[in-house]
């Protein structure tokens, strides 16, 4: 008898329209997310969550794990597939499926937690962020383990105010009180962006600046933090593939 090796299924759910650079360069952001926190022999679906598109109810239990995109849009409206997305999340939740929320992703969970997101206190963050890592809450063989600091790409003008109650705050930076949080072992969320490049980056300045997103001084310094420094991506990449995949360090 021949056992059939079970193959693991992993969703993208993608809140942002595919920039004409991304499509040019990557084939679009699906792509970008599955070279990211993909490994071979692994199927990756896409569900474009912004255009109404959801797997249905009896196919969440096929799947291993979701990654939540990044979006422009505010993860506390009230705008149908926000609502649409914020329930699938719940059932999700329910059955304790991976979920990696990035940006837009990290604050629609702490919306379904039950926490409070917003405009950001301090203003739009774009650019390199660095997070520390609270020690205190980080225990032995922990993804975060002897880990103390991040580079992290960030691109938002909205963050979670105040986290779930349920939630265990991993990171935090000057500009955000809550960059990581994870709830149990199934949750994990980055208000920054583990799986941009600096060339992605670069042309969303570009966008931002042309439709006047975000004023022209902030978009200068992020372009000056970019050429000074590097994210630490493969720390990044590693940490997320090892959340989905429930792998440990040690």
């Amino acid at each position: 008898m021949t056992m059939v090796k079970q193959i693991r299924r992993y969703a993208l759910f993608q809140a942002t329209p595919d920039s004409e650079f991304v499509k040019e360069m990557y084939g679009g952001y699906f792509n970008v997310f599955v070279s990211a926190f993909g490994d071979e022999g692994e199927q990756w679906d896409l569900f474009r969550v912004i255009d109404g598109e959801f797997p249905r109810d009896e196919d969440l239990e096929k799947y291993e794990g979701f990654v939540i995109s990044g979006s422009l849009h505010d993860a506390f409206t009230e705008e149908d597939w926000i609502i649409e997305l914020c329930s699938v999340c719940k059932k999700l939740d329910v059955m304790k499926k991976k979920i990696l929320g990035i940006c837009f992703g990290h604050q629609i969970i702490c919306r379904v937690r039950g926490g409070k997101v917003g405009r950001a206190r301090k203003g739009p963050d774009i650019g390199l962020g660095n997070i520390t890592i609270v020690q205190d809450v980080i225990k032995p063989g922990d993804y975060f383990d002897q880990i103390e600091s991040l580079s992290i790409i960030q691109c938002h003008r909205d963050e979670v105010l105040e986290p779930p109650e349920s939630a265990r705050v991993i990171g935090f930076s000057d500009k955000c009180d809550v960059e990581i949080f994870s709830v149990e072992d199934h949750l994990l969320c980055f208000q920054g962006h583990p799986e941009y490049n600096k060339e992605i980056l670069l042309e969303i300045i570009d966008r931002v600046h042309k439709i006047k997103f975000v004023e022209e001084e902030i978009l200068e310094k992020a372009k000056d933090s970019i050429k000074k420094f590097e994210p630490d991506t493969q720390r990044l990449h590693m940490l997320c593939k090892n959340f989905l995949k429930g792998r440990r360090t040690h």
